[in-house]
């Protein structure tokens, strides 16, 4: 039993590194809480719990996970400090024997944080309490806010693709998911507090439902029906999985946005083949030209890994022409990071650092120019904008259904309103267009 008295006029302090998944997931941890009487700390005020959600993706993200907690101990020098996340469930022991930590919790304790909290006396060194990645099969809701108008729905958690430069699977278990039933309530009553977007979220949502027998299609059809939600968008979704049914679902939806992110991650066929990834380029070029046809407008943001072991000039060259060919919105790009315990160990040749990231440069300046070439399209054109709370004296910002970032002098009265604008010039930084009332 928790003492509920244990916690009263507790405050706590939330720190997330990484993906929309744990921003969620930090959100629900957060939430729980504070039912339970642990109030958020305040700008300037020392916190009795710390939570650090964590992430693994890249040996840069261990780093910064094992600078956040040093930070964030110095801050609040007397707090329970609990760091919970992808880095925790790969590397509990490292974290537990960083100074002043407390508690590390896997993935499959992170949402269940009360139960371990204790007396919040501090511990000479951090207790672990994981479960075996192979044993991980408990799915727990997330949906979360945030600090912005959109929230983020969890849909799904785990993978069973095994790429071989990813530690994903080892850190977030096998692939498992919540019931249609059960998040189209969570999306009425994201409905219900006034939320006028939501964000699909997991790590492979496209393989949604196959302990229940229910599909993703499924999902978003029955989350359309929901009323006073004005857009949804899809996240990262395998383009083995987005099926061309989905694409055709989108395009004649209510409330979903024209706009996908679909991970390719090589434009060469021989280093997708190294990487394990589930598709080829045919594959996905006509994935692209499905939603260029049935969505014309749409934004299609595309993922991709410069330097991974394998990848030659050569291959490198024939990744880049077969990205500049893509008709795409932009790409996100990411230099390869060695991963302890993966596959890709053993792929000769090594690309040398220096080149990974000359490799990154020259994908970002493709990228540079698709995100200006897509925005200078729609300029003098109309769009619909859910515009964002900014901060203070900052102009208002907000995104098109086709999320194209927008600007325009502040009305308090447009902050979670949908509105029709016209977009004109870019803004002064060349990061989002401005727009006009109409």
């Amino acid at each position: 039993m928790i003492d509920v008295n244990t916690f009263q006029d507790k405050t706590a302090a939330y720190y997330t590194l990484g993906c929309k998944l744990n921003f969620a997931e930090t959100s629900t941890i957060g939430k729980m809480l504070e039912a339970h009487g642990i109030r958020k700390v305040r700008p300037g005020e020392k916190a009795d719990i710390c939570v650090i959600n964590t992430c693994s993706v890249t040996e840069l993200a261990d780093k910064k996970c094992r600078q956040t907690i040093r930070r964030i101990a110095r801050q609040h020098p007397q707090a329970f400090i609990v760091v919970t996340g992808c880095y925790a469930q790969l590397k509990p022991d490292e974290i537990a024997h960083i100074p002043d930590v407390d508690l590390v919790l896997g993935a499959e304790q992170k949402l269940d944080i009360l139960q371990y909290l204790g007396d919040l006396h501090k511990q000479e060194s951090g207790h672990v309490v994981t479960t075996p990645t192979r044993d991980i099969r408990k799915f727990s809701p997330s949906c979360s806010r945030g600090d912005r108008t959109r929230y983020f729905l969890k849909v799904q958690d785990g993978c069973d693709y095994f790429c071989t430069y990813c530690t994903i699977p080892f850190a977030r278990g096998r692939s498992r998911s919540g019931t249609i039933e059960q998040l189209t309530a969570q999306a009425r009553e994201v409905a219900a507090a006034g939320g006028k977007e939501i964000v699909i979220t997991g790590v492979n949502i496209g393989d949604f439902g196959k302990q229940t027998g229910e599909t993703f299609l499924d999902l978003i059809k029955s989350l359309d029906q929901v009323e006073g939600i004005a857009h949804y968008r899809i996240s990262s979704i395998e383009p083995n999985l987005l099926t061309d049914e989905i694409i055709a679902f989108v395009a004649t939806s209510k409330r979903f946005a024209p706009h996908f992110h679909i991970p390719l991650q090589s434009g060469s066929d021989t280093v997708l083949k190294l990487m394990h990834r589930h598709y080829d380029t045919a594959l996905f070029a006509h994935k692209i030209e499905t939603i260029r046809r049935l969505l014309p407008d749409a934004f299609i943001g595309v993922d991709l890994i410069t330097g991974v072991r394998g990848e030659t000039e050569e291959l490198f060259e024939e990744s880049r022409r077969f990205v500049e060919g893509l008709d795409i919105s932009q790409l996100h790009v990411f230099t390869y990071s060695e991963r302890p315990g993966t596959q890709a160990l053993k792929i000769e040749p090594v690309v040398p650092i220096p080149e990974r990231h000359e490799r990154c440069r020259r994908m970002l300046e493709i990228s540079e120019r698709k995100l200006h070439d897509f925005y200078t399209r729609f300029q003098g054109s109309t769009r619909p904008v859910l515009f964002e709370q900014p901060r203070k004296g900052a102009p208002m910002h907000g995104f098109t259904d086709n999320y194209i970032r927008v600007e325009m002098p502040y009305r308090k009265e447009w902050v979670n309103t949908c509105r029709p604008v016209r977009l004109g010039d870019f803004n002064a930084a060349g990061d989002a267009l401005i727009a006009t009332e109409i």
